[in-house]
């Protein structure tokens, strides 16, 4: 695209420059017209077919169907909700203190290699320290109108998550380190060379707990830092293809804010996205609160659970103080 648009600006300049060469000189008359000659129109310009992706698997169209039929029942019984949480969802500064340490101090993968468990263990604040240039990515097999929504879905959401924790955020494909993958079931079993050209030296581990998603595991994001430190490099994040719109937007914001340090779920945080329970589908005024907290320049990246859990609290207690007179 780049190269097509730098020929037409210098296929003008070449034409302006022609015209510019002409300006004074005496022209020739134009030939005479002979009316027996038929006028010819020009023909209209052929239209340009819009790009098509190629079809998906027999496979993949199995899941679409799959993954429709549990959106539906999701939906039919009230869960997945979109309100951000309400009266019937009260929570106080001493519970969002104890969520943010069980969210944002436990892991929710251990091991390494080839030895990546699901198994929440304690660890130490990580986040982003550095400006974050996210990459999003399709499959060959995802519908060009699908890619136009999902990429608009997340630069809404990335716009919002910068400002809650005020990390910059751009959507670019220059030097990426937070990469969002949008990839039907062949492409994402077939991942391995893809991932390894997005983050060199990936472990074994987490390739393959890419490639072995379990078909209840809707979408996951790995998140990775440079040796020992707490602060992270790289991100990457795969949602299924084959989500109907709604759940794929579900997976956006819980993949991109659990990609920013809120990497563990709770069955006590309510209302959240940060749950298993699927009751929220939709980023809550309570994660908005995590999110900010865990950005707060009280708290520093590699602080251990017993360092970060009194401050939270103070923390907790001003945001809850704020929005309680807003």
């Amino acid at each position: 695209m780049g190269t097509g648009g730098l020929r037409r600006g210098v296929w003008g300049g070449l034409v302006g420059m022609a015209g510019l060469a002409l300006t004074g000189c005496v022209q020739p008359p134009p030939p005479p017209v002979d009316p027996a000659m038929p006028v010819v129109a020009p023909a209209p310009p052929r239209p340009v077919a819009p790009p098509v992706a190629p079809p998906r698997s027999a496979e993949s169209q199995t899941l679409v169907d799959y993954y429709a039929r549990l959106q539906n029942t999701l939906l039919e019984q009230g869960l997945m909700r979109g309100d951000g949480g309400g009266p019937d969802t009260p929570f106080t500064d001493t519970q969002l203190a104890r969520n943010f340490v069980r969210i944002a101090l436990y892991d929710e993968y251990t091991g390494s290699g080839e030895d990546l468990r699901a198994l929440p263990v304690l660890t130490s604040l990580h986040r982003w320290d550095q400006p974050i240039r996210m990459s999003v990515q399709f499959g060959p097999t995802i519908p060009i109108a699908q890619r136009s929504r999902d990429r608009a879905s997340v630069a809404t959401f990335a716009a919002r998550l910068s400002r809650l924790t005020g990390v910059p955020i751009a959507q670019t494909d220059d030097r990426p380190n937070y990469f969002v993958l949008f990839l039907n079931e062949d492409e994402r079993r077939n991942s391995e060379p893809l991932l390894r050209s997005l983050v060199p030296g990936i472990d074994a581990g987490s390739i393959r707990t890419f490639q072995t998603l379990p078909k209840d595991q809707l979408c996951v994001v790995i998140t990775f830092t440079d040796g020992t430190s707490s602060s992270y490099a790289t991100a990457i994040a795969i949602i299924r293809g084959e989500h109907p719109d709604l759940m794929r937007v579900s997976c956006i914001h819980e993949e991109l804010a659990q990609g920013m340090g809120l990497a563990n779920d709770s069955p006590q945080a309510r209302p959240s996205i940060f749950n298993d329970d699927e009751e929220f589908g939709l980023l809550t005024t309570h994660d908005e609160l995590l999110l900010k907290m865990l950005y707060d320049p009280r708290l520093h990246t590699g602080m251990s659970a017993a360092q970060a859990a009194p401050i939270a609290r103070v923390i907790a207690r001003e945001l809850m103080g704020t929005a309680a007179r807003s």
